[in-house]
């Protein structure tokens, strides 16, 4: 079957607009609801990143939740990385972030992960979509689900960071230079690259709800290319709005991409 509303990375769109009303996200959850609770699962775990639609969005998705009688669990803003490791470990029944990724502020979107911190499967997708064609039905009041919010949860996140580090690295000369997009990780980011040991220099970390990805991040890398070579840095790094991407450049400022990542990575595996 054909997907109408799921693409590469969830249901994303310019907010206002076809899949991105408050109607449609409330019907989505509603949607995902359904299947929970199919299966006798009822926790959801929901993060966002600083778009200004975010939190009408989570609102609309946190009632069509509690209509098919699943408790959902807000944790503010967050990285999509985030969501998906305490969807894991905090043994939820899936995980929501409410993001577009590197899309500028006007667009929204939603992606859902499984028990188990991964994307939905195809299948999994496609049966969301078919119980979307349905007519939105209210439990009963007694079973509706209930709304909790979460506070200091990423602190789960810093521990692991920290846990996967190897003893034998120490990062106290290192100067590294951050463009938090004005996104999600505006204050995770420093606060764990910080924790590590680092010197940080954070840049586009004010977020107004209109100014992710603007001109910044790790679609327009110029910024942080200019802050490296202004403060004698020896690395920068820059995320994406919802910080599931980056892109680094060298104490140079020269970019270094994708595919030299993973070669660097995978080469440090070989010696492992």
């Amino acid at each position: 079957m054909e997907k109408k509303y799921f693409g590469t990375d969830g249901i994303r769109g310019r907010v206002g607009q076809s899949s991105m009303t408050p109607t449609f996200v409330m019907q989505l959850g509603w949607a995902i609801g359904q299947i929970l609770s199919q299966q006798n699962k009822k926790k959801v775990l929901i993060g966002k990143d600083t778009r200004s639609s975010g939190c009408l969005l989570e609102t609309a998705i946190q009632a069509g939740l509690s209509a098919a009688g699943i408790d959902t669990y807000t944790a503010g803003v967050m990285p999509t990385p985030v969501v998906a490791y305490l969807t894991r470990t905090m043994h939820f029944d899936a995980g929501i972030m409410l993001s577009a990724s590197h899309n500028a502020y006007v667009d929204n979107g939603i992606k859902i992960f499984s028990e188990y911190g991964y994307k939905l499967t195809d299948a999994d997708e496609v049966a969301i979509e078919q119980m979307l064609e349905k007519n939105l039905t209210v439990v009963d009041a007694q079973a509706l689900g209930q709304s909790f919010v979460m506070e200091n949860v990423t602190e789960h996140y810093i521990k692991f960071c920290k846990k996967i580090i190897p003893k034998n690295i120490c990062f106290k000369d290192l100067k590294v230079v951050l463009d938090c997009a004005n996104g999600a990780a505006f204050m995770l980011a420093p606060t764990i690259f910080t924790a590590l040991g680092m010197h940080v220099i954070s840049i586009n970390n004010q977020p107004d709800g209109i100014n992710i990805n603007t001109q910044c991040g790790s679609t327009c890398p110029t910024m942080l290319q200019e802050a490296v070579k202004k403060n004698n840095a020896d690395l920068g790094i820059a995320f994406d709005g919802d910080a599931d991407r980056v892109i680094m450049v060298d104490e140079n400022g020269d970019i270094v991409d994708g595919d030299e990542l993973l070669f660097i990575i995978a080469y440090h595996q070989t010696l492992n």
